[in-house]
């Protein structure tokens, strides 16, 4: 807090408080925090409450626990101001293994480079709890996810929407001693992969309906390529099972086929109603230093 005090003496600093058990808010009440409050447990909720409530033009998002080093903030804003980025991304760069579990490291880059796959340019360290946004950035943002997964979520939404978006290098430490993460690798990692399987059906449905379908066809390929053969040499099914197995695995990846087509033009009305929301909001202010 004192740290984010002097690298933004200006800024309206707020601590929301999601059910701690600790000092944490007497500690940022005495330090000269804005306290708030979110009872639903979950980092998203957190988001959620705070995008609604808090009015800015850039909002810089910092986890509580001392590991982001706060004098890359002034260098974050000034990257935005310049470019009129709608979010900047604090990119971490460790030292030391406690500050970073090799786990983490190798979970991030999977994650982050699938979505760099399924919805094109990404920035290099999606799961960083520490990011800039602009002010339209935030009110266009539909915050879904109750926990760690958000960040997934708010990076496919700069994605989808074609935001400006750029990067800053900031220090990444281990946390101070007696204080402990709450993120599972295996089992926060499972739910974040399952936030990109959801959002690339809600954003992408061509490409995952047309793959499910691709996959049933294969697999009806294959089922039926007995009875065919069969029928070629005799003109006879005599494998009925099969070929009758082999049709309704190709009549699903048809439908398969069909939902995506249909579902991706609804998915493109959605986009153009996220985008119109989005440009109905002022533009980040750019400023030439």
């Amino acid at each position: 807090m004192r740290d984010m005090r002097m690298a933004l003496p200006d800024a309206a600093i707020y601590v929301y408080d999601n059910n701690s058990t600790d000092h944490t808010i007497a500690k940022a009440s005495e330090a000269g925090a804005i306290i708030r409050r979110e009872r639903l447990q979950g980092k998203g909720h957190v988001i959620r409450r705070m995008f609604a409530d808090i009015e800015a033009d850039f909002f810089v998002l910092i986890d509580g626990d001392g590991t982001y080093e706060a004098a890359a903030a002034p260098k974050m804003i000034r990257l935005a101001l310049e470019n009129a980025h709608d979010t900047v991304m604090g990119v971490r760069l460790h030292e030391r293994a406690e500050a970073y579990r090799a786990g983490h490291v190798l979970g991030n880059k999977v994650l982050t480079g699938l979505v760099v796959r399924l919805f094109g340019r990404g920035q290099s360290d999606m799961l960083s709890g520490y990011r800039l946004f602009s002010r339209r950035f935030v009110k266009s943002f539909p915050a879904i996810s109750s926990g760690f997964e958000t960040e997934t979520e708010l990076t496919v939404h700069a994605l989808q929407l074609n935001m400006s978006m750029g990067e800053v290098s900031t220090r990444y430490v281990e946390r101070p001693e007696g204080s402990f993460s709450k993120l599972n690798t295996y089992r926060d990692g499972f739910r974040i992969l399952g936030t990109i399987i959801n959002l690339l059906k809600q954003e992408r449905p061509f490409l995952f309906f047309g793959l499910i379908g691709v996959c049933l066809a294969l697999i009806g390929g294959v089922t039926g390529m007995r009875s065919v053969l069969d029928f070629i040499e005799t003109h006879t099914v005599l494998h009925l099972p099969s070929a009758v197995l082999a049709t309704g695995f190709e009549i699903l990846a048809a439908l398969a086929l069909v939902c995506g087509v249909i579902l991706n033009s609804v998915a493109l009305g959605r986009q153009e109603a996220k985008r119109l929301a989005y440009l109905a909001l002022s533009a980040p202010p750019r400023i030439e230093f």
